[in-house]
């Protein structure tokens, strides 16, 4: 390998694109396109890096098996990041397969570990925990250790392990202090600030309040009964109720927890059910139906009695009731909480993180679209959506995954 590749492959290794781009810009061999390849992912320049690294992996031989499997994993770090999710999995763990093969145990850790991610990013949380189990770090150098933190770091939010999270932080940020590349420091300051950001609001007796994570954590851990509005369930001690497919029984749940210990009179009670319609003798009756189907289905957790203005929650067991809900509630919550991270996402990896159909996520962005709370750029299958991050709308409550009692 030429002194200029050799070059070029030390500017990328400290985060210096440019410096590569300066040395092989005009070169067309293999070794040169794949690191422009690497080089415009870096400044962020996607399809022109993918159309490179596609290019090097057709110029290497036959026999440079190795060099074509680093080709692919690079593809699909890009491919990560782009949040292009239905790129084939099974080619980066052929890729990684090669690499162990060959010897080059520092690229299968991070082919791996990007498997990890996307695991991650689409809520698959127990598979995540297991790839990692089984990761080697000792090959990686400290870029990649920060990476891997970073996912650590990830699950660990998901599962409201605070303290494991911050633990996570730590060491990512120490290793990024040490691969001194400015853009993974500051990858790393970023998702630190999720802990210190408001994650959800509490609806209690004493009124209302900003929740971090820690204190989200530690609400779930005690003995109250709480009417989760950020997955939907009501959940005590435990034992977890789910209304996720039943929206009128929650709205009727979650009502009774705000007004707990009070009542809360039917005219109220239809209009957050049923959607702000006025109280008639049908709409009456269609709620002692919808409140018979909640009795049942908090039956172990907690009453539902008749009071002379309405319904009231009483817990079985539970001391106080409280609601948990996001700290900013929007009509298309879950969308939003995937585009706050900042990325550019396509409407079909949307719908693959959230397990829903491509149709429902284009109906949910085109509402947001007009509302002006997302754009798009690009046309047809090139079409990316994003936002900036909104204000007090973390992602952690409303991202694909359950929590650790569900």
């Amino acid at each position: 390998m030429d002194s200029l590749i050799i070059a070029a492959a030390r500017a990328l290794a400290t985060g210096d694109p440019l410096g590569v781009l300066k040395r092989v810009a005009l070169r067309d061999d293999a070794p040169a396109l794949a690191l422009r390849g690497i080089a415009m992912a870096q400044l962020g320049d996607h399809v022109r890096a993918k159309q490179l690294l596609r290019r090097a992996a057709r110029a290497f031989g036959p026999k440079e098996a190795m060099a074509r499997a680093r080709c692919v994993v690079a593809e699909a770090e890009i491919a990560l990041v782009s949040r292009d999710l239905g790129w084939p999995a099974k080619a980066l763990d052929a890729a990684r397969a090669t690499l162990e093969a060959h010897g080059d145990r520092v690229n299968a850790a991070h082919a791996r570990n990007l498997e990890i991610r996307r695991l991650l990013l689409i809520g698959r949380l127990d598979e995540a925990e297991q790839a990692l189990d089984e990761l080697d770090l000792t090959p990686l150098p400290p870029a990649l250790k920060a990476g891997h933190e970073l996912v650590v770091a990830g699950i660990a939010i998901r599962r409201l392990r605070t303290k494991a999270a911050r633990v996570a932080l730590a060491r990512a940020r120490h290793a990024a202090r040490e691969a001194d590349i400015p853009a993974l420091t500051a990858e790393v300051a970023s998702a630190a600030r999720v802990m210190d950001t408001p994650a959800a609001r509490l609806f209690a007796r004493d009124g209302e309040r900003l929740l971090l994570l820690e204190e989200v954590g530690a609400l779930l851990a005690s003995e109250a009964l709480i009417v989760d509005a950020c997955r939907h369930v009501v959940r005590h001690a435990g034992q977890v109720v789910s209304l996720a497919t039943r929206p009128v029984l929650f709205a009727l749940a979650r009502a009774l927890g705000e007004a707990w210990p009070g009542d809360v009179p039917r005219s109220t009670l239809v209009a957050r059910a049923f959607r702000g319609k006025q109280a008639d003798e049908s709409h009456r009756a269609r709620l002692r139906v919808e409140v018979g189907r909640l009795r049942a289905e908090l039956r172990t957790l907690a009453n539902v009695s008749a009071t002379k203005q309405g319904f009231a929650l009483a817990p079985r067991r539970a001391r106080e009731v409280v609601v948990l809900a996001p700290p900013v509630e929007e009509p298309h919550a879950a969308v939003l909480a995937l585009l706050a991270d900042g990325e550019s996402w396509s409407s079909s990896a949307l719908a693959i993180a959230l397990a829903t159909s491509p149709r429902t996520v284009q109906r949910a962005l085109e509402a947001l679209a007009a509302a002006g709370k997302v754009q798009s750029f690009g046309c047809g299958r090139a079409r990316r959506w994003l936002t900036p991050p909104v204000p007090g709308f973390p992602t952690t409550l409303l991202l694909p995954g359950p929590l650790p009692s569900d």
